[in-house]
């Protein structure tokens, strides 16, 4: 939980003039818990997969978790981790389908269209840049009808390496032609962030509420913005 205030805090630290628009040109952003709600990918991960795989093996739903949490988090922030083909082979259960089955869950984050439209209008550069697999892609713009908005979309898949290592920024300066002193990169991970940073990205912005369910919190050492009403100034630049 966010100590009280921390909503009104990291509005008061994001106000869009602490993003200088008129000296970016590429918008790199990800997808999960920046421009969706990460309510999905947690029901889907926390929820109804073990339910799932506690129907198949007769446990009860916290026995399954219990099973399926550790397993998890040993792979938290390698590739694996985002892999639905290394998932499948482990549970024995088609998890880009069962995604499918709670897909109704899929929500874009509000102000994001707006965001996406005007920084279209500004001719920026925008780039999808998410670790998610490309099957959860396809669903994920199937249901958002958000593809037309980017200019490519790169999953860390397509390099085989995650976005939490330099390796994944490395392969993306070169694929874009990415100016790193005129980007900007949204993320709603720590790690992600500051792999980011690291790189030298000039903008780094962190969202505070990835999910609909879950209270702001202010990630330290960023920019944070908790809906992309904060990050769209775009209109004062035209």
């Amino acid at each position: 939980m966010a100590p009280a205030g921390a909503g009104d805090d990291s509005r008061r630290k994001a106000r869009p003039s602490s993003i200088n628009w008129s000296e970016i040109d590429t918008i790199l952003l990800d997808m999960d818990g920046t421009l969706l709600d990460l309510n999905f990918d947690l029901h889907f991960w926390m929820e109804y997969l073990p339910l799932v795989y506690a129907n198949k093996h007769n446990l009860t739903h916290q026995q399954s978790k219990d099973k399926i949490y550790p397993m998890l988090e040993a792979e938290q922030g390698n590739l694996h981790w985002y892999c639905l083909d290394y998932w499948q082979k482990i549970f024995k259960l088609d998890i880009a389908k069962l995604k499918e089955d709670v897909s109704h869950l899929i929500q874009i984050h509000p102000f994001v269209l707006d965001f996406l439209t005007q920084a279209k209008q500004h001719n920026k550069r925008i780039y999808l840049v998410t670790n998610a697999h490309r099957k959860t892609l396809q669903l994920k713009m199937r249901v958002t009808n958000l593809e037309s908005y980017f200019d490519a979309i790169i999953s860390s898949h397509d390099y085989n390496i995650a976005k939490e290592e330099q390796g994944f920024w490395q392969q993306l300066e070169q694929a874009v032609g990415l100016d790193k002193s005129k980007s900007i990169f949204f993320d709603d991970s720590i790690s992600v962030l500051n792999s980011a940073k690291k790189f030298g990205i000039s903008t780094v912005v962190a969202i505070s509420k990835p999910s609909s369910k879950i209270e702001t919190k202010t990630v330290k050492g960023f920019i944070n913005i908790e809906t992309f009403e904060q990050a769209t100034p775009l209109k004062h630049h035209s």
